[in-house]
């Protein structure tokens, strides 16, 4: 076996030793390539920035790259050349284009107010009102409006073009084509609930304005000047442009594997990535999970009587700051994903033999952990907590159309949508893992989801056993919710507590082949007096009494969640 050191104050012209260490990751990359299986790569401590994408391909395989210490890859930029107006610091940033920025590691939220001031009126082009305060917005091409419950499991996100007005009222046009794929898509009827919407209502939260700075720790970019951007920040008490270091992230994928096989990532903090996608005119059409709406066909979608919501008829899925592309056995271990803008991590185009274990996943702005399209993925031990920051939509952990997955002993919490979702797939189990304090801010949606056929018998259907959801947060949740017409799956021996609703039997498409068997939750769940045909129950309890339940499900909970060799995660 031969290693490779590299080193931030490392020299790309030393042999790459522990005490000539290389200064970049592409330098040991192209001196490990065609070692052959064996070879380490290791990151001693400190940021490795990176000026572009680190790439592997299937030339790259059989490499391992390790930290030795508390190693980071950041795609982002230190700030610098502040100076100070009115108690916010202003720094030139050339054509920097970024939606976050971290100070001392901390989150700085974007400068926003709730919603359009005074009494304001949506148009076919955007939104009217009697105030006057958007004429004192800033550049009216940086504000972005955020608009959560348009449907009650969507939040998008639509640019400002233009802001016009005189004394008496101010005209906002939106972006196109965002504002009028926005009146296309998002359109619904549900009678029984008198639930009528047509296109997008006013926004829930507005954006990125200099005029919003009001509040310390927020930020703003100013890029009204083309190459001469602004960057806007108020400090928190204590903070001092001398002593505060400033990290805007730049790259929009930090890691890239494609084709390569035998790799590993272990100990390793991926950091400071964004994504601009949401900042272009196109905007951010979400729909559900990471899915949003790019144009093209929209579909109406009946359910019950009378009730219909319009989708999109293809959507994209957020990206990932790191992605494996048909990469085979591969591994993922003891890393920390934090300080990210998109999904953090990401394993498609027929991934194989990939474990995913031991990290922890915080501070993302889409979701934790994405399979699709991918077979054997082994997810197990990961702490995956106060992720989809930007996007409410985002699940701790989803897999889609994938086969032999096991998502098993992870802690999910503090989400503002699903914990786990499984959609179509086949022999997926999700197995004794603990969340709660999900949907935290979108509805309709559940502790762990699951969607949509499994397989063609239970022998290669899901399996969702042995799980703790508890806290499902926002009013219309099932906390175990099988749905759109699911199929071939066991939902067996889990503990459910403190939901909306703990399960429901009821679905469009209908549920078919779904076994509820020795579950045990604190209310009965919809439809549980009168089952449909192709639900059956057995042996599960209702247990209103919270001592009784505690009691009764005590093995469960003993064994979901981290296992001990993992509870130090949590202390990270």
């Amino acid at each position: 076996m031969s290693e490779l050191y590299v080193s931030p104050s490392g020299d790309d012209t030393w042999p790459g030793t522990s005490r000539q260490p290389l200064a970049s990751l592409t330098r040991a990359r192209d001196l490990a390539r065609g070692t052959g299986v064996g070879t380490v790569v290791n990151l001693l401590a400190g940021t490795h920035r990176l000026a572009e994408t680190f790439r592997l391909t299937e030339a790259d395989s059989g490499v391992t790259y390790r930290a030795v210490g508390e190693a980071v890859i950041s795609g982002g930029r230190v700030i610098t050349g502040w100076h100070e107006r009115d108690g916010v610091w202003l720094a030139e940033v050339g054509d920097l284009d970024t939606r976050q920025l971290h100070v001392d590691g901390r989150r700085a939220e974007r400068a926003a107010i709730d919603t359009i001031p005074g009494n304001a009126t949506r148009t076919d082009t955007g939104y009217v009102t009697d105030s006057t305060a958007p004429q004192g917005w800033g550049n009216p091409g940086d504000v972005e409006f955020v608009l959560r419950g348009v449907y009650p499991w969507t939040e998008a996100r639509l640019g400002v073009a233009a802001v016009e007005g005189d004394e008496h009222s101010t005209v906002i046009t939106m972006a196109e084509p965002a504002f009028g794929w926005a009146i296309d898509l998002y359109n619904s009827a549900v009678p029984w609930a008198s639930i009528e919407s047509h296109g997008p209502g006013l926004p829930t939260r507005v954006e990125n304005g200099v005029g919003f700075l009001t509040e310390p720790g927020t930020f703003a970019l100013d890029r009204s000047r083309p190459g001469r951007h602004v960057l806007h920040y108020r400090p928190r008490p204590g903070e001092d442009p001398g002593r505060t270091e400033v990290v805007a992230p730049v790259l929009e994928e930090l890691v890239n594997v494609t084709g390569a096989r035998d790799v590993a990532f272990l100990g390793i903090t991926f950091a400071d990535a964004t994504w601009m996608r949401p900042s272009r005119p196109e905007g951010f059409l979400h729909y559900h999970g990471t899915g949003y709406y790019d144009g093209g066909p929209i579909e109406k979608v009946s359910f019950g009587e009378g009730a219909w919501v319009t989708v999109p008829g293809e959507s994209l899925a957020i990206p990932a700051n790191v992605v494996f592309e048909g990469a085979g056995s591969v591994s993922v271990e003891d890393c920390r994903f934090t300080r990210l803008g998109a999904t953090a991590l990401r394993f498609s185009g027929d991934s194989t033999g990939i474990l995913v274990r031991g990290n922890v996943f915080e501070g993302v702005c889409g979701g934790g952990i994405l399979i699709s399209g991918s077979r054997g993925a082994t997810v197990e031990n990961n702490w995956i907590h106060d992720i989809g920051l930007e996007y409410s939509g985002s699940p701790g952990i989803a897999v889609t159309a994938s086969e032999d997955t096991t998502i098993a002993h992870n802690q999910v919490n503090d989400v503002p949508h699903c914990g786990i979702v499984a959609g179509v797939g086949r022999s997926t189990r999700i197995l004794r893992n603990l969340t709660f304090n999900t949907l935290k801010v979108l509805a309709d949606g559940g502790g762990v989801y699951l969607s949509g056929p499994q397989g063609d018998s239970h022998d290669n259907g899901a399996v969702i056993r042995g799980n703790v959801v508890r806290d499902t947060l926002t009013p219309y949740n099932f906390a175990l919710y099988t749905d759109y017409g699911a199929a071939w799956v066991t939902v067996e021996d889990n503990a459910v507590q403190r939901a909306d609703n703990t399960a429901t039997l009821q679905a469009w498409p209908p549920l078919e082949n779904v076994v509820f068997r020795g579950n045990v939750w604190d209310a009965d769940p919809v439809g549980w007096d009168d089952p449909p045909q192709g639900v059956t129950l057995e042996d599960n309890a209702t247990l209103t009494d919270e001592k009784d339940f505690e009691v009764r499900t005590a093995d469960i909970a003993a064994r979901a969640g981290l296992e001990p060799g993992y509870a130090h995660l949590l202390g990270r």
